[in-house]
């Protein structure tokens, strides 16, 4: 009788403990879930549970609530949860450049202001500042994945792991003397060294990123390939940006910059191409075929009047398409929802057709866009179970996001990057209340004004 007794106890216990809620890390709950899915379902009334780095479940609140307990939860009323935005081209330290140089074409830009103060100045500790600042910027505004080209990238994945944030870092391979690397061979061993330093971690993918054809010769070009494919890691490169870019590779190459990297076997699966402006049919069929990803900077673009990138064909061939702001240097901010309004309305300004590059289709550039033209897109950019939990809050209650009808409207059409009020990255929660958790915000701002008073004096 005793043993029948503990029988019924023992199956009863595990009844109860199957219907118990799971304990996860993290509820966020109550709020719009803009899932970003394969069906781009928008949850009223939804929840995300994640446990540690990973997304759980994704459902509505009533349903979170009965299988999950967190042992923190945000709540998310009146608010829309979606996926970290996913930032394709950055130059990060360059923040501390903002506005130093506007109104140029691109290689008046560089060549005349952005090169001569890049000799004068970078080194660890101003990447270092730099991107404490970039840092700050992004997890305000609601970027929680970016990729990054710049010199001394060990320091940019040090302070980027610091900071929380995930990152796509690229050590930058050019011709020309610069801080880092007298000659591109030690560009390049830089780059390897980088790439074993920090392959594998759970935030940093390390890359390798030769500069672009104009500075660079076809050796370098495909010996930055080799090192890539090497390591499985993914490279980097400015592609088509201005019309002297096609108008160099005619002269030099007789081909399109497209044609003249894929004649260099340069193409392929891993490469990020950043700008893509100036390319015709061919061209874009070419890196389809490929499977090269693309990086649109719509602001850059515009301020430098380097020319507008054929997005609706991208879209229509069916290229991995993210979106950019490029360094806040050229644009002047790192504000991606500024990014995907700008993207959206000159996509429609070019075609003379409102219909293209949807808000729908904009939110999916810089979020699933961005993650497949990184081959990421099982780990971010989208809120599904068993990705990485890269979410973020966005506030819905100002006057001009009332009245809300559609959120994936008002998240491209109405809402700015200081709408952010909580952003999480790999589980962690980076930002609470638009309080920065990571960082301290007044010591980050201090450094970078300090730095500053050295910019201004160095570029009389």
């Amino acid at each position: 009788m005793r043993v029948g007794v503990s029988v019924l106890v023992l199956a009863c216990t595990a009844v109860l403990a199957a219907q118990a809620p799971r304990q996860v890390s993290l509820i966020v709950h109550n709020g719009t879930v803009v899932t970003m899915d394969g069906a781009r379902r928008v949850i009223e009334n939804g929840a995300v549970a994640v446990d540690g780095a990973d997304i759980v479940a994704v459902d509505t609140d009533d349903a979170i609530r009965k299988q999950f307990r967190g042992a923190e939860t945000l709540d998310a009323g009146g608010q829309v949860i979606m996926p970290g935005l996913v930032n394709t081209h950055t130059h990060a330290p360059m923040v501390l450049f903002r506005g130093l140089a506007d109104d140029l074409a691109l290689q008046e830009w560089l060549n005349k202001y952005i090169f001569p103060a890049e000799a004068k100045l970078v080194s660890p500790e101003f990447v270092r500042v730099g991107t404490r600042l970039a840092a700050l910027e992004m997890i305000e505004s609601g970027t929680t994945t970016f990729v990054d080209m710049y010199y001394f990238e060990e320091e940019v994945a040090k302070e980027t792991k610091a900071a929380g944030l995930r990152g796509v870092l690229g050590q930058t391979v050019i011709q020309f003397p610069v801080a880092d690397a007298k000659t591109p061979a030690d560009g390049l061993a830089r780059a390897d060294a980088f790439i074993v330093q920090f392959k594998g971690d759970s935030l940093i993918t390390p890359a390798v990123a030769p500069h672009a054809i104009y500075t660079l010769d076809g050796p370098t070009l495909k010996a930055a390939r080799e090192l890539s494919k090497k390591y499985a890691v993914p490279m980097l490169i400015h592609l088509a940006e201005t019309r002297d870019e096609i108008t160099t590779a005619r002269e030099r190459f007789i081909t399109s910059p497209v044609a003249y990297l894929e004649s260099l076997g340069v193409l392929g699966p891993g490469v990020l191409a950043a700008h893509g402006v100036w390319v015709n049919d061919t061209d874009i069929a070419l890196l389809k075929s490929r499977g090269v990803g693309v990086s649109h900077n719509p602001e850059s673009n515009m301020k430098l009047a380097s020319g507008t990138a054929p997005v609706t064909g991208y879209l229509r061939a069916g290229v991995a398409l993210g979106l950019g702001t490029d360094g806040a240097a050229s644009n002047n901010d790192l504000d991606m929802f500024e990014a995907m309004r700008t993207a959206s309305l000159l996509a429609k300004l070019q075609t003379v057709d409102p219909s293209v590059v949807s808000a729908a289709t904009a939110l999916d550039m810089a979020t699933m866009g961005g993650a497949r033209s990184l081959g990421m897109e099982r780990q971010i950019g989208s809120i599904e179970p068993r990705k990485r939990a890269d979410l973020i809050v966005v506030s819905m209650r100002s006057a001009r996001q009332t009245p809300l009808y559609d959120p994936m409207s008002h998240l491209v059409y109405a809402t700015h990057g200081d709408d952010v009020i909580d952003t999480i990255v790999n589980g962690k929660l980076l930002m609470k209340d638009r309080k920065v958790l990571t960082l301290d915000a007044d010591a980050v701002l201090k450094d970078a004004r300090a730095m500053a008073v050295r910019v201004r004096a160095a570029v009389k």
